[in-house]
This record gives structure tokens, C-alpha cells and sequence, in this order.
């Protein structure tokens, strides 16, 4: 019976995780694009686009460079994807424990959130393309521009639940939404939360390279950049990486901040509660993507890479760190 279980857990709940990732991924994708199009008085592709988009770049032939680090240009896009995909096993879905719940914490979700761009500045770095390589450069300054508010942003909520939690393993995704952070604050402490929510949603289209942070790739300006020379399958995987990483992080954000569920409300049986809380969570996704890139992506046009490190690496950590003060003193009154 142990053989079974470990065979389920090691093989067919990460194939599930894919597949969530993966299906849900590219649906908000399409759902991403249709509301910009109405947004713009367009009329847009419609919603099942993307999965054309996956299909046709598997069907096309996969063109390495004479001048590439083959080998590394082709890994990275697995790479990318398989990271992407891990960061769902550490994630709370729709109130189910996570698949490696107990085997890595925010930290390694944290880690996990990096490595898709890092994927692509070697696979841009690989493919020996001058547009690449200043696309990988981009990549690069943006990485180190929102990593510090991103960071500022989590430790905060960690930082609050192990003074109410002392001993607990705070840093467990599983706890921090069986624990919201909500219920641990006074008033101070609310507004702090409010800025650090508005924080990582602000993150989230630096995070993702979208507009108006699409500067590594910027066709008007370097023909691509960092996939400028990727083609077929390898195109393809880093297409369903994002897409999977979409969801993701607003994975993240949900059990962050958003980890209530509706089932309760509801006079059905446990099954019914799960499929109830499940719907319900892919709602709060559905929000948080939109108010995260929709919205962004079509309020702001894109901007130049001095202001992306201006922006993120003072402003935005700023107003982390003011979040963290409002929490911190809020706490310092609950203890008095």
C-alpha cells in the first residue's frame, strides 16, 4: 500500500500539477487576451487561441543556431518549464495540501520563481544572438531590480505569523493559508498588509515580462531578444513555462492573502465542498491576473529599463519596507 502512495505522490500528482498548470495557464492566457482586446476596442482572438498557438509551435520544426552552446539552448526551455510546474507542488491548489508539503518551504518558492528567468537569460546568452544577448542583459537588471521588493513582501507576512506563531514553521505554505495573515492584525497592521498586497501585484508583471515590462524581448527595438532565435518545441515549452508560471505566482499571492474558502457556507458533502472551494479558487485566480496583467498591461505603455530599476529596486521597495513598519508597529501594539 506505502508503494502505491509513493508512486502517486512521485509520478501522477506532479503529471496533475502539469496539467492544471498547464490547461488553466493557457485559459487564462486566452481569457488574458480577449479582455485587452475589449479593453482596446478590439475585437481579439479568441480564448481557446493560445492552445492553437501550443499545438502549431509543436508541429514546427525546431531550428538550433550554427553559433549556439546547443546542448544549453535546447535544456533550457525544460528547465524553465519544470521549475514553473515545481513551483505548484510547493502551492496550495484550491484547498488541497500541496504535493511536497513538509519537503520545502516559501523560500524554496521563492528560489523555484527565479529560475524561469534565469532560463532565459542562458538560453539567450546560448544561442549566440547579439539581440539575445541584450535581451538577456534586460532580464538580468530586471531580475535584480524586483527580487528585493518581492523578498521584502514575503518576509513580511512570515515575519508577522511567527510572532503570533511562535515554534511554527511559518514559512510553510500550507500553514500560512490555514493561518491568514488577515486575522493577525489590528488596524496598522491591515494597511501594512494592503500596501505588501499591492506590492506583489505590482510584481507580478515584472515577474512575468509583461507589458509594460516586456523589455527583454521589445520586437521594435532588438527583434525579440531573449527567444529571437528559439523556434518548434523549444518556443513552444518556454510559451506553456509562462503560462504555467502565471498561474503560479497568483498561486502564491492566493495562499498568501486570499486563502479563505466558501464551501462552508454551503449545506454539501465534503466532495461537493472541494469542488466548491476549487471553482472559488480559480476565481481568486481569475482576479488576480486580471488586476496583475490585464489591467497593467493595458493602462501602461512599456518603459525603458532605467525607470524598471528606478521603479523596483527604490519605489516599490520603499513601499514594502513602509508596509513592514505599519505591521511591525501594529504588532508592537497587539503585544503591549
Amino acid at each position: 500500500m506505502e508503494y502505491y502512495e509513493l508512486l502517486f505522490r512521485i509520478i501522477i500528482l506532479p503529471i496533475l500539477a502539469l496539467g492544471f498548470g498547464i490547461l488553466f495557464g493557457l485559459t487564462f492566457k486566452g481569457i488574458d487576451r480577449k479582455l485587452a482586446a475589449h479593453m482596446q476596442a478590439r475585437v481579439g482572438p479568441p480564448i481557446r487561441q493560445p492552445f492553437r498557438d501550443v499545438a502549431k509551435l509543436f508541429t514546427k520544426e525546431n531550428i538550433i543556431p550554427e553559433n549556439s552552446i546547443s546542448w544549453l539552448f535546447s535544456a533550457m526551455p525544460i528547465l524553465c518549464l519544470v521549475s514553473a510546474v515545481s513551483v505548484l507542488l510547493y502551492t496550495p491548489i484550491g484547498g488541497f495540501e500541496p504535493v511536497l508539503s513538509g519537503y520545502g518551504d516559501l523560500i524554496v518558492v521563492l528560489y523555484l520563481l527565479a529560475l524561469p528567468p534565469v532560463c532565459l537569460v542562458i538560453g539567450g546568452f546560448a544561442s549566440g544572438s547579439p539581440y539575445a544577448t541584450v535581451g538577456a542583459q534586460r532580464e538580468m537588471v530586471m531580475m535584480m531590480s524586483y527580487e528585493f521588493p518581492l523578498a521584502v513582501a514575503i518576509i513580511s507576512v512570515v515575519w508577522k505569523l511567527s510572532i503570533v506563531y511562535p515554534g511554527e514553521n511559518v514559512f510553510s505554505l500550507w500553514f500560512i493559508m490555514s493561518h491568514p495573515v488577515w486575522n493577525t492584525v489590528g488596524g496598522l497592521g491591515f494597511i501594512g498588509c494592503a500596501i505588501i498586497l499591492f506590492v506583489l501585484c505590482a510584481v507580478m508583471p515584472i515577474t512575468l515580462a509583461k507589458i509594460p515590462f516586456d523589455i527583454p524581448e521589445a520586437e521594435t527595438e532588438i527583434a525579440g531578444g531573449l527567444l529571437v532565435e528559439y523556434s518548434g518545441k523549444n518556443l513552444g515549452l518556454f510559451y506553456l513555462a509562462d503560462a504555467v508560471k502565471t498561474v503560479a505566482f497568483a498561486s502564491v499571492v492566493v495562499a498568501l492573502f486570499f486563502p479563505y474558502g466558501i464551501a462552508c457556507y454551503f449545506d454539501v458533502s465534503t466532495t461537493g465542498g472541494y469542488v466548491i472551494d476549487f471553482i472559488f479558487f480559480l476565481v481568486k485566480l481569475f482576479i488576480i491576473i486580471f488586476i496583475g496583467l490585464t489591467f497593467i498591461r493595458v493602462a501602461v505603455a512599456r518603459i525603458k529599463i532605467d525607470q524598471v530599476a528606478h521603479i523596483y529596486w527604490m519605489l516599490m521597495t520603499i513601499i514594502g519596507l513602509v508596509g513592514l513598519a505599519l505591521i511591525m508597529i501594529d504588532s508592537m501594539g497587539v503585544i503591549a
